[in-house]
Formats: structure tokens, C-alpha cells, sequence
């Protein structure tokens, strides 16, 4: 079963999450498909879904809501987590001339509303700021999100793509604090454990939350093929595959990352909580990220 992490005593979430981006996109979106890759999940101690308002062109939520009609008793055993405003000229907004973002408290609890109605729930467990809004009023936003805890139609509040000034930017406005920071992070993406990104996050307790830990597939094209033959022979050693070894490699970082696993394969689902079984030491740890990086560090 999958451990668990404590976010800043706000939110306890699974270590292992399962992501929901794609749900949309498959080519079985009933109730009951939905429903067996949640229980898949849940055998592994895996409670914690990640959603986003954009996901599926905005109807993401809307998929994994009818599940939840269908199987009311599968809420109450899940984190929920969900994102708010990025707007697209997609779904819903494909009249709008152009992708922006709008952290204004009017559109925050619009959308926190009508993620509650497409999910089919009274609580968001966890709600994040999606992308750093160049135009936010810090005021605003945070004046509205401590409100929506206060009402209690959220239980946690964090964010997501932020860096430290963003952060603390918004952290100064309000009163609940952010709990966690949802960022790019994977054997093919490593600058967040270079440029400081992560490091902050571990000097102030904060356990981020990583999304395609995968490199997005890359590491099973041509651009991952160096970094996988590394993973492949430590996977053959401890009998597990490439994804499980490179999901470790996140979870052996001291800061306690959370990596975020999407897929609508039941199998490849079954097996999340496989990386759990890793064991990678500080020489293998390093030997990944030379291969990744190409080169060996200064």
C-alpha cells in the first residue's frame, strides 16, 4: 500500500496520485470503466485523483463525476484535487480570441462552483492556482480562496507552476496557507532539483507534487533512449519495469514529492505503486541524472 505525505498539516494525500488529464480522451469514458480505474487505485492505497477544470477540453471533471453518481460510496474514499484558471478558446470558451488566465476572485469561485457540480461533490480537497497569473490581484485571489475554505467547499489550497515569487506573492495575502506546488519534475526534466526550485520548497517544508514524471512519454522516444538503458538495467535488477524506476527516482529526493501518473491502461494503472518497491541509492540516483543530462554534473 501506497505511503502516505502530510501537506504542511493542511491535506494528508497518497504518496502515489493518480492523474486524470487524459480520462477524457479515452475511447471508454463510461461510469464503469472510470469507476474500475478509481478501484485500481484504491487497492494500492492510491486515494488521492488530480483533475483541472482544462482537462479534456474542460470536461474532464464532468467524466469523473459520473462515476461518482454511479458509485456515490468512492467519494468519501478520495483526495480530490482540482485546478482553476487557465481559460482557452476551447470547450466552453471556444468563442474567446486567445489562452489567458484569470485568478480574479469572481472567476476562482465561479469555477470552484462549477467543478462541485461537474464532479458531482460538496468538497474540493484540494484546490490549485493553475499557472502564475501575470495580471493577479494577490489581494483578490487570496481574499477568495480563504473564502472558499472558510465555506468549506475547500478543504486545502495550494498552486501550481510557481516559483518562489509567486508564491510568496500570494502567500501574503492570505490567511490559510498553500500546502503544496505542482510542478514539472521527471529524469528528463531535472532543472527543478538544479535551479532552486525545488530546494525552496524543501527549506520551508512544502512536499511538491510533480506532474509528467514521464518526461510526457519522451522517455520511451529516441530522447530518452540513454537514461532508459539506465533505468531498464536497474529495473531488470529489481524486477520491475522502466516507469517504475523512473518514478522512484522522484520519490528517492528528500523534499517527499508527489508524482502525479496518468494513464487510461487498467494494467499500466495496477502497477503505479510498483515504484514504491524501488530501492535507489545516492551513485544510481546520480548515474540516472548524468544519463538524462548527458553529461556528468560540475
Amino acid at each position: 500500500m501506497t505511503k502516505r505525505l502530510n501537506l504542511s498539516g493542511q491535506l494528508e494525500i497518497s504518496r502515489l496520485v493518480y492523474g486524470m488529464w487524459r480520462v477524457a480522451d479515452d475511447s471508454d469514458t463510461s461510469p464503469a470503466h472510470v469507476q474500475a480505474k478509481i478501484e485500481a487505485c484504491l487497492d494500492q492505497g492510491i486515494t488521492t485523483i488530480d483533475q483541472a477544470d482544462i482537462y479534456g477540453d474542460y470536461g474532464a471533471e464532468a467524466v469523473m463525476g459520473a462515476a461518482l453518481k454511479a458509485a456515490p460510496g468512492l467519494r468519501d474514499r478520495l483526495e480530490i484535487v482540482t485546478k482553476c484558471d487557465i481559460i482557452a478558446p476551447i470547450g466552453k470558451y471556444s468563442e474567446r480570441r486567445v489562452k489567458y488566465y484569470d485568478t480574479s476572485a469572481a472567476h476562482v469561485t465561479a469555477a470552484v462552483e462549477a467543478s462541485l457540480a461537474n464532479m458531482a461533490t460538496d468538497r474540493i480537497d484540494l484546490l490549485l492556482i493553475h499557472r502564475p497569473d501575470p495580471l493577479m490581484d494577490h489581494h483578490d485571489t487570496g481574499a477568495a480562496l480563504d473564502a472558499l475554505v472558510a465555506s468549506g467547499k475547500v478543504r486545502a489550497v495550494g498552486v501550481s507552476n510557481f516559483k518562489l515569487n509567486d508564491w510568496t506573492l500570494l502567500q501574503s495575502a492570505m490567511k490559510t496557507p498553500l500546502c503544496t506546488n505542482q510542478v514539472e519534475a521527471s529524469v528528463l526534466h531535472s532543472a527543478p532539483f538544479i535551479d532552486g526550485d525545488i530546494a525552496w520548497m524543501q527549506e520551508r517544508g512544502i512536499h511538491p507534487m510533480a506532474w509528467s514524471p514521464l518526461g510526457g512519454g519522451s522517455l520511451f522516444g529516441a530522447e530518452g533512449a540513454k537514461v532508459r538503458a539506465v533505468l531498464e538495467r536497474v529495473g531488470a535488477e529489481q524486477g520491475v519495469d522502466t516507469t517504475a524506476v523512473a518514478v522512484a527516482w522522484l520519490l528517492a529526493h528528500p523534499v517527499g514529492i508527489a508524482p502525479v501518473m496518468g494513464t487510461n491502461n487498467l494494467d499500466r494503472i495496477r502497477a503505479i505503486s510498483d515504484a514504491e518497491r524501488v530501492q535507489i541509492d545516492r551513485e544510481t540516483w546520480f548515474e540516472i541524472l548524468t544519463a538524462a543530462r548527458g553529461q556528468e554534473v560540475p
